[in-house]
Order: structure tokens, then C-alpha cells, then sequence
């Protein structure tokens, strides 16, 4: 009993970050971002703790955008597939009416760069913002969604502050990036939203999402739950993140630990919180350490074999 009383004393003492996840030897986290406006292109960052990150290929660009015509590649978001392939949607321009799709075996050599028109069916769309991407095995689609503004939809929450922007989650589907279902309305959660970022919880999936009000200011992180991946998306919860504002969720599974990443975009820098059970949500920003000038972006897994060929570009 003593030296369990005097070992649980030292780790109290060591305090939270000695708890990391050690990740198994054969596999690596990639953080896909971009920098600036997102002009030059897809950056990659590699960790084997899921905390602390290394740009690599000197964080010059893997990737440079060559769709639409602001060409930008923000807000990246990378998905293996069930076919093996690494997909990839962006955003293409702060007005533009679809996002950006590529595919790659490796994360270096990609295929030719495509614009989805998903929002040309509705002539008054304003914009189409951090597209993402969710593989759906119970139906082996891959449902693809991101924030949209349509003029004249959801007047109840128009305001005039940020240009009126007033933000709500769209959804289209495919099983091979070729042929697309109708695009829809995937959530309405009564408030201006962006940055939907969903990832499977054993039975369920969760939504990190953000509280993009205004007035009265709320700019903050929240999450909902749904039985399928298409929805239907039950309330938005209470904020997970504090008083600064964030955007830009990205969430990763670390043994029993979510660990959600996003950009404090007021202060300049990275934050983060951590759960383990989607309810109860502890601030670990000052034990993560990520390249300078990173922004939006997703975290994804990889092997250690992939991962050396990154690190030799």
C-alpha cells in the first residue's frame, strides 16, 4: 500500500502531460494545415504522441492549389478511404460555390485537382467553407459537408455584424468521388454554424462544431450527437471551449482520450481540450507544441512506413 500511496504521489506531482499516449510503434499522426490564406498550398506536420507536432518537408508545401479562380487551399481536410487512397477536400475561396478534391497513394504524388460545384443549385450561396470528410462503413459512402450562407434562409438568426454571413451545415454523399447525391441541409442547430468536423463513437457519431454568433458573442466549441452519420443531429451542447474565441475543431481518439485541436484565432495560436467521455472537457493547450503559423486543418493516422517516406521529401 505504501508504495502504491508514493507511486500515485509522483504522478500527481508529474502532473497531466505524463499521461500522453505513446503510440504503437508501427503507426504516426499526420496534422494536414495550411498557412497565411492558404495560397501556397497543403503543409503536413507529423507526431508519435499525438501533442507534440514537426512540420515536415521544412513546412514547404506538398501541394499547390490550381482550382478556381482565387486558387487557395484552406481549411484541409484528409481521409483514408476504404480503397486505400488518402482523399482530400479544401476550400477553393472565400465566395466560391464548391471546394476543392484531390486523391493521393503516398500524400505526395496526387492526382489532378477538381472543383465540385456543391452549392450551384442555390443561386443566392455566399460561400462554401471547411468542406470535411466521414466514411460511412454501413453504407460505404463517404458523406461530405461543410458551412454555407444562402441569402434568405434562417432570417431568425440573420444579424448584421460579419457582413450578415449566417452560416448553416451542408451535406452531399458518394461512394466514389465520381457521382453525387443532391446536396442537403445536414444541420440546423437554431445559430449561425461553421466548422463541422465528425468523427464515429462506437455506436454514434459526434459533431464538433462551432457557435459562430455574434451577437450576443458566443464564438465557441460545441458538440452533438446522431445514431447515423447523415443524421438527424440532435442539440448542440453546452461550450466545450472557454472565453477566447475558436474554430477550427479537429479531434483525435488517444486510448481513452478525445483530444480536440483548434485554432485560438484571436491570440495567434493553437488550443486544445481533452475528454473521455464527450461530456467533461479539461483545457490542455499548454501541453501540445505545433509549427508556427499552422491553421485549420484535420489529424489523421498513418504508418510508420508512410510516415519515412514524408520525413525524406
Amino acid at each position: 500500500m505504501k508504495h502504491f500511496a508514493f507511486s500515485a504521489l509522483l504522478a500527481s506531482l508529474a502532473g497531466p502531460a505524463c499521461a500522453q499516449t505513446e503510440l504503437p510503434k508501427n503507426e504516426a499522426l499526420i496534422f494536414c494545415y495550411f498557412k497565411n490564406n492558404g495560397q501556397d498550398g497543403l503543409h503536413l506536420a507529423s507526431s508519435r504522441d499525438g501533442h507534440t507536432w514537426t512540420a515536415l518537408k521544412h513546412d514547404s508545401t506538398f501541394l499547390r492549389p490550381t482550382v478556381s479562380q482565387d486558387r487557395l487551399m484552406r481549411d484541409p481536410c484528409i481521409l483514408r478511404g476504404a480503397d486505400g487512397l488518402f482523399h482530400m477536400v479544401w476550400t477553393v475561396s472565400w465566395q466560391d460555390k464548391g471546394i476543392g478534391y484531390a486523391s493521393s497513394k503516398d500524400l505526395i504524388h496526387w492526382s489532378e485537382q477538381r472543383f465540385l460545384p456543391v452549392m450551384a443549385h442555390e443561386p443566392g450561396t455566399r460561400n462554401t467553407w471547411a468542406p470535411e470528410i466521414t466514411y460511412d462503413p454501413a453504407t460505404k459512402t463517404y458523406l461530405i459537408y461543410w458551412a454555407s450562407t444562402v441569402t434568405g434562409k434562417f432570417p431568425e438568426t440573420q444579424r448584421p455584424e460579419e457582413k450578415g454571413y449566417n452560416h448553416r451545415i451542408y451535406a452531399t454523399s458518394t461512394k466514389d468521388f465520381q457521382a453525387f447525391t443532391p446536396t442537403k441541409l445536414l444541420y440546423e442547430p437554431g445559430f449561425n454554424v461553421i466548422d463541422a468536423s465528425i468523427q464515429p463513437d462506437g455506436r454514434r457519431y459526434v459533431m464538433f462544431l462551432k457557435d459562430e454568433t455574434r451577437e450576443p458573442v458566443q464564438k465557441n466549441l460545441r458538440v452533438a450527437f446522431a445514431d447515423k452519420l447523415a443524421g438527424p443531429y440532435g442539440p448542440a451542447s453546452a461550450p466545450i471551449t472557454g472565453r477566447y474565441w475558436a474554430e477550427g475543431p479537429t479531434a483525435i481518439r488517444l486510448g481513452a482520450d478525445w483530444l480536440v485541436y483548434f485554432d485560438k484565432y484571436r491570440e495567434h495560436k493553437y488550443g486544445a481540450v481533452k475528454s473521455t467521455d464527450l461530456m467533461h472537457w479539461t483545457d490542455v493547450s499548454e501541453q501540445i507544441k505545433l509549427p508556427a503559423g499552422l491553421r485549420h486543418g484535420t489529424i489523421f493516422r498513418v504508418s510508420a512506413k508512410e510516415l519515412k517516406r514524408l520525413e525524406q521529401q
